[in-house]
């Protein structure tokens, strides 16, 4: 390729390697091969590109059962300059928004699905010399369609300050009392910390329909330890609403699954116009914290659990005593940011098994 030209490729089933003069070989090129399919156990190389410098640009993709299991089963993972490690490792459906095995139409800045049935994301991904994307079907049964596009360009020019995109899933079911939700473990080097989906299950079983979302977001940001520069005022005001959170979905902040009844919640942050720079180490987490008021007094009293003030050691709260309350409930995220090498140091995401615990 000629130096300082950039060329366009797009890697899909009709051109798996996104080769020139490659697609629509199939069926004499009447639409031979739209979709691919991946046993129990098997992956699948959605795209690579080695031997240049490139950026993916767009992923599109779709199949078929969108179920819990194959949201949380399937798992995705992107390579970056030949690493041993993927820099993106999460369950499917949650590196692009549907968390907690669960679908939404929305639309935001980086992720979208216009209808409820397709994942997208246009997150800019560089690269220096290849990249390779693979999805793994950990869901136990057969994906028998999955559609996709990667659309990336090669030949870029990276400056030397080139930072890789990376991508990190948690869950954690329960959580633990006074002890914040951890949704992206320390990370050493610099870069820029770019935005979260969460996913809350709150358990109606010991709190019955009581407000879960009064924890702070917290971000430690090159050194801080025991206290963070970067501390907000709740749940729903970090992602620019208040006073409780319904539907809604916005460029950089939305919460796009709001169901009271089920008292599922799947809410996002992205910090695009207000970034968040780091040139040691970053870490970040949200508290666990509810609120108790006179409405759901009485339902929680009837259910035995012991609440305990929100603050230092585990002071129990009366019954009928409104406020603030330590709490325990079903969390999951996938945080994304962006760092100066192509591997992050993180530990192994949860297997199948422990992704999929309770939402069938």
């Amino acid at each position: 390729m000629p130096a300082g030209r950039v060329e366009t490729r797009w890697a899909s089933p009709e051109n798996p390697s996104g080769e020139k003069g490659a697609g629509a070989k199939e069926n004499a090129g009447r639409k031979g091969r739209p979709f691919i399919s991946i046993p129990a156990g098997g992956e699948a190389v959605l795209a690579e590109a080695r031997g240049s410098s490139g950026t993916v640009r767009r992923i599109w993709l779709s199949f078929g059962e969108r179920s819990p299991r194959l949201l949380r089963g399937l798992r995705i993972q992107m390579y970056w300059d030949g690493a041993a490690r993927p820099a993106v490792d999460a369950p499917i459906g949650d590196f692009f928004g549907h968390m907690q095995g669960r679908m939404a139409p929305f639309q935001s800045a980086l992720f979208s699905s216009p209808e409820g049935r397709s994942f997208v994301c246009t997150a800019p991904m560089p690269f220096r010399r290849s990249m390779r994307i693979v999805v793994r079907n950990e869901s136990g049964r057969e994906l028998p369609n999955l559609y996709y596009d990667v659309d990336y360009t090669i030949g870029d020019t990276h400056p030397e300050d080139m930072l890789y995109f990376h991508a990190y899933f948690r869950r954690e079911n329960p959580t633990v009392l006074q002890k914040d939700y951890e949704f992206l473990p320390l990370v050493r080097g610099r870069g820029r910390f770019l935005g979260v989906f969460f996913g809350v299950i709150a358990d109606q079983n010991k709190y019955s329909f009581t407000w879960w979302g009064e924890g702070e977001v917290k971000i430690y940001l090159d050194g801080d330890r025991e206290f963070p520069t970067l501390a907000g005022t709740g749940t729903e005001d970090y992602i620019s609403t208040a006073w409780g959170q319904g539907r809604y979905d916005h460029l950089y902040h939305g919460c796009h699954v709001a169901d009271s009844e089920k008292m599922q919640f799947s809410f996002y942050r992205f910090h695009i116009p207000d970034p968040v720079y780091f040139y040691e180490d970053i870490r970040a987490a949200i508290q666990q914290i509810g609120y108790l008021n006179p409405r759901w007094m009485g339902l929680v009293h009837q259910l035995g659990t012991k609440l305990y003030r929100a603050g230092p050691g585990l002071v129990e709260r009366g019954p009928l005593e409104e406020g603030l309350f330590e709490r325990q409930d079903d969390w999951s995220s996938v945080a994304y940011f962006y760092l100066n090498r192509p591997e992050n140091g993180l530990p192994p995401i949860p297997d199948a098994a422990e992704r999929m615990r309770g939402l069938d």
